[in-house]
């Protein structure tokens, strides 16, 4: 059944678009009023991510296999700072460690961070190990990218999966070679940022837009009574301290003002899952949707050829193919200029189609430059 293994090729799409004399304005975008908060972060205040190396011990016969060199090698290293030495020509052929397992830790330092608080960490296995349930994390030192150590991590994992059994006959739920720890690493260095020594500020959109970051000078510059406020790009916005000024209670006030957001319009499709996500404020334009589908279907049945009785042919089997097509009628939906997603969902629903048949319908409407929106494929 070609239409099963191929259930979009075989969708036919026609899309005509339609010229309008006096073409009707579709409704003004929804204005959304939100918290400058949401909408923004200071420059310079983010969070930082670390990583590191390290052994998990105590597993239960899970860990990493014998050919997984660097496990051994780095277990034979810690023990050498213990004062316990292995020769180097025993360590590949000769140690065979199954409750250890070799990983990478991550974690995320959030701003700031000061020497002695705790953070949650990740831990990841990079050998073969089968599980790390009931493992122990051992001291690792965690890294920026700028080298510096800024945390150490230890302590026992928590595993959201288990994998019992040996290879013939196992069975494995959820993913046991990652783990957490929580609050399992403590900063060590201070990453802190003292704004108190900033000549200015600068607040970054999460999304840039010109429109919004007028807007949001303009409500600080209103609340502050001066001009302080200066709109430097889509994404940036300048605010500058006179001498004396408490930034902290500065930027209290300035996050909790409220301003006019107009959404970008989007709509979001994945074509693996066949979801399609799409914003409220997205237009269509004057366009005619021909939606129809076609079948073809090849079966094959065998047969066995008896000869005469005391004739000279011979038995065969004999294949029987049967080719049936099927179209299936054409189904047309109209939309006005300007419709919402609201009209062009109910229209594909009232004609049946399916989620992955939406996805192609979509991707021809922007092909034909009758979606007032940014098609974002994941």
């Amino acid at each position: 059944m070609l239409q099963s293994l191929f259930p979009i090729a075989l969708v036919g799409l026609l899309f005509v678009s339609q010229a309008t004399a006096a073409p009707a304005a579709g409704p003004e975008a929804v204005e959304h009023r939100v918290l400058i908060r949401d909408v923004a972060s200071v420059e310079g205040v983010r969070d930082n991510s670390l990583i590191g190396y390290g052994l998990v011990v105590g597993l239960k016969g899970t860990g990493d296999k014998q050919q997984t060199y660097f496990t051994i090698q780095t277990l034979a290293s810690i023990l050498a700072r213990m004062g316990v030495e292995i020769p180097p020509s025993v360590v590949q052929t000769t140690v065979q460690v199954k409750n250890v397992a070799a990983v990478f830790v991550t974690a995320t330092l959030p701003p700031f961070s000061r020497p002695g608080m705790q953070v949650d960490v990740t831990v990841s296995s990079v050998g073969d190990a089968r599980s790390l349930e009931g493992g122990m994390l051992l001291l690792t030192p965690l890294y920026a990218a700028d080298g510096q150590v800024y945390g150490a991590a230890q302590g026992p994992l928590a595993v959201g999966g288990y994998a019992t059994g040996s290879a013939a006959n196992s069975k494995t739920v959820n993913h046991p070679t990652v783990g957490r720890v929580p609050n399992g690493a403590i900063v060590e260095r201070d990453s802190s940022v003292d704004l108190s020594k900033l000549p200015s500020l600068s607040l970054l959109l999460n999304e840039a837009s010109f429109t919004t970051a007028e807007e949001m000078a303009a409500v600080i510059n209103e609340a502050l009574g001066s001009g302080e406020a200066a709109v430097v790009d889509g994404r940036r916005v300048k605010i500058q301290t006179t001498p004396g000024t408490s930034v902290t209670a500065l930027l209290a006030r300035i996050e909790n003002l409220e301003i006019r957001v107009r959404r970008k319009a989007k709509v979001v499709v994945n074509e693996r899952t066949g979801t399609v996500v799409l914003g409220k404020d997205v237009r269509l334009g004057a366009v005619s949707i021909l939606h129809g589908s076609f079948s073809v279907e090849v079966t094959t049945t065998y047969s066995v050829s008896q000869p005469n009785p005391f004739g000279a042919g011979q038995t065969e089997v004999v294949p029987q193919t049967k080719l049936s097509a099927g179209d299936a009628p054409a189904r047309n939906v109209a939309l006005e200029e300007g419709a919402s997603v609201e009209q062009l969902v109910t229209r594909l629903q009232s004609i049946g189609a399916s989620a992955r048949d939406v996805v192609s319908i979509l991707q021809a409407i922007k092909a034909a430059g009758a979606l007032e929106a940014d098609l974002v494929v994941i």
